[in-house]
Formats: C-alpha cells, sequence, structure tokens
C-alpha cells in the first residue's frame, strides 16, 4: 500500500480546507447580517451584500481548480487562498466595527 494521494485527491484536501474556512467566515457573515438587518445598519448591510459577492466568487474558482491546467494549479490556488484569506479578515473586520458601533 503506498502513502501517495494522487494530485486529485491533493486537490480534493485543498478545497475542502479552503471550504471549511469560507464557510466559518460565512456563518458569522450570515450572524452579522442578521444583526444588521435588525437594527437597519445600511452601510454594514451593503459591505455584507459585497462580501456575500465575494464569496460567491471564491466558490466559483474553488469549483474551477478542477478544469485547471496543471501548469497553472498552483497559481491558481495561491489566488484561491489569498481570496478566501482576505474574505476571511473582512468578515472579521466588518464583526469588530459592527460590535463597536453597537456597543455605542
Amino acid at each position: 500500500m503506498t502513502t501517495e494521494s494522487s494530485p486529485s485527491a491533493t486537490l480534493k484536501a485543498y478545497q475542502d480546507k479552503i471550504k471549511n474556512q469560507v464557510k466559518e467566515a460565512k456563518t458569522k457573515l450570515e450572524d452579522l447580517e442578521a444583526k444588521a438587518r435588525a437594527q437597519q445598519a445600511q452601510a454594514e448591510t451593503a459591505t455584507i451584500d459585497r462580501l456575500k459577492t465575494t464569496k460567491e466568487s471564491i466558490d466559483r474558482k474553488l469549483q474551477n481548480l478542477t478544469t485547471t491546467n496543471e501548469a497553472h494549479l498552483a497559481q491558481a490556488k495561491a489566488d484561491v487562498e489569498a481570496e478566501a484569506a482576505k474574505f476571511k479578515s473582512s468578515v472579521d473586520e466588518l464583526a469588530t466595527k459592527f460590535k463597536m458601533h453597537v456597543t455605542k
């Protein structure tokens, strides 16, 4: 039995890792959205809508990885990872701003 994983198994593991990161941030975003809508916080709601679009873009890019040419796969993965990290960071930043806004 070999311990080497196939490229498709490695890609699947990578996609699962990114999906889990994005899912965690999306859950936080949904919570923030509910709070923002309840308080009629229009600026936060607009930011949330923009972040939802970003999440959809990440989902599409993850899906496209399966058809990405092997020569371009490393760059494509780096792009997805960077966008996912930026998405998570933006959600965290929004959560911090929203907490500060609510406590004022």
